[in-house]
């Protein structure tokens, strides 16, 4: 994982004090033992100015010297003392870094700009009090020595600002550009924070993708297969019944048997096609789930003008009567045109029907009902009680079934209804707009 700006800074500060880092450490320290040197040579001249002891003179220019150690941490306060000795004319190496720092840290601008300015009028009094007692004393030696008034404050000035404005100015640049490589630190980082939150939303996407194709695979694949699988059982059954008693029956149920079972490998085969395709043909390639399932949706689509619609629920029934069952088939209303996918979807919903009614209810008698409506359809199928004495065909069931036809409702917007009725039956209902939008 990559280091955010954070953790960069945290690294190695309580190590060493404030300092980040070791060059750090050695900058400073290099730094206040020079100055403190110089404080110290100049509390030399200070001493006998002040008519003070000279060692009482040097230890204090040392430890004047000494306070640039802490520039990074105070430099308001390096500033300060900067200021407060200029009047003993010592510190011009703490003065010039002193500055440099205070308008590198983050320091409010109004302050670093009201000490500049102290600083500024500090070192201008000393320098033109210098060469005030520079030229007194050089008039002294020259007499034909006649500067004008203009001169001492003119050379004091332009001596003031060469001394102070080029770390200032330099200190206010190096801080504007840390400044700056911090914000884009940070933007970084916090722009790697955000793709790494798009990449695991765009994971928990696929893997919710995955997941749908998976049910909308295990859905067609179960209202391809189920309904003529369950018809061929129950043919079979039909036929082992009758073999011996009727075989003029038992041929024509095993033709049926023979039929049902052709058109279930057909449409098996379509599908498993549709799976396929898109697969490379050289070499083994994994084709991601999501893609396989657009694909067999996409074919779905392609394939619905030739899919189950609306006009073929009455062959649907009239295959469950062959196979024994007691269906009627009752339209209401004017038939039209729907969406492909409204009739593909009505389809199976009687289709699902029809198959839970031969695995559960085998004898039943059924009522499947077809209403066209103004901006909808309607479908159900409702089946009695399972007669006495009617032996059970053992059909498997995975309990998918109404799962799958309320997905299928809901997805397009209609309203799906199920459950066991007074007499003992099971009724299946579902209401479909007619247009998808």
């Amino acid at each position: 994982m990559t280091a955010t700006g954070a953790d960069r800074g945290a690294g190695g500060v309580g190590t060493w004090w404030w300092w980040g880092r070791r060059r750090g450490v050695v900058l400073d320290v290099g730094l206040a033992l020079v100055s403190a040197l110089e404080c110290g040579l100049e509390g030399i001249g200070f001493a006998e100015k002040a008519s003070l002891p000279v060692p009482l003179g040097v230890l204090f220019g040392l430890l004047v010297g000494s306070v640039l150690l802490v520039r990074r941490r105070w430099p308001i306060a390096v500033v300060l003392v900067s200021i407060a000795v200029a009047p003993a004319e010592m510190g011009f190496l703490m003065g010039i870094v002193g500055l440099y720092s205070l308008a590198a840290s983050d320091v409010p601008r109004r302050i670093t700009a009201l000490l500049a300015g102290m600083s500024t009028v500090a070192v201008f009094v000393v320098t033109v009090v210098r060469l005030r007692q520079d030229v007194a004393q050089a008039d002294v030696d020259q007499q034909d020595f006649d500067p004008s008034g203009w001169y001492v404050p003119v050379v004091g000035l332009f001596m003031t600002l060469g001394l102070n404005a080029p770390p200032l100015l330099f200190g206010l640049y190096i801080g504007a550009r840390r400044r700056l490589m911090e914000s884009l630190r940070e933007r970084a980082d916090s722009l790697e924070q955000e793709l790494s939150l798009l990449a695991d939303r765009a994971e928990q996407r696929a893997q919710w993708a995955r997941q749908e194709e998976r049910t909308r695979i295990a859905r067609e694949m179960h209202d391809v297969v189920a309904h003529r699988v369950s018809l061929m059982v129950v043919h079979a059954a039909a036929l082992q019944a009758v073999a011996l008693k009727d075989p003029q029956k038992a041929v024509r149920n095993a033709a049926l048997v023979g039929d049902m079972g052709r058109q279930a490998l057909t449409e098996l085969r379509e599908m498993l096609g549709v799976l396929r395709e898109g697969s490379a043909p050289v070499g083994p390639a994994v084709v991601p789930l999501a893609a396989v399932g657009r694909a067999a949706a996409a074919a779905a689509e392609a394939a619905a003008e030739d899919g189950p619609c609306l006009d073929a629920l009455e062959a649907l029934c009239e295959q469950s009567r062959l196979a024994g069952a007691a269906v009627e088939f009752v339209v209401r209303g004017e038939a039209r045109a729907y969406p492909p996918e409204v009739e593909r979807t009505a389809y199976r919903v009687v289709q699902e029907a029809l198959t839970n009614v031969h695995k559960h209810a085998a004898g039943a008698e059924v009522v499947v009902r077809l209403a066209h409506r103004e901006a909808e359809v309607a479908m159900q199928v409702e089946n009695g009680p399972c007669p006495a004495g009617v032996a059970d065909v053992c059909l498997p069931s995975g309990g998918n079934g109404l799962v799958g036809m309320r997905e299928r409702v809901l997805r397009l917007g209609g309203v799906f209804v199920s459950g066991a009725t007074d007499v003992g039956g099971f009724k299946v209902s579902a209401v479909l707009p007619a247009s998808v939008g």
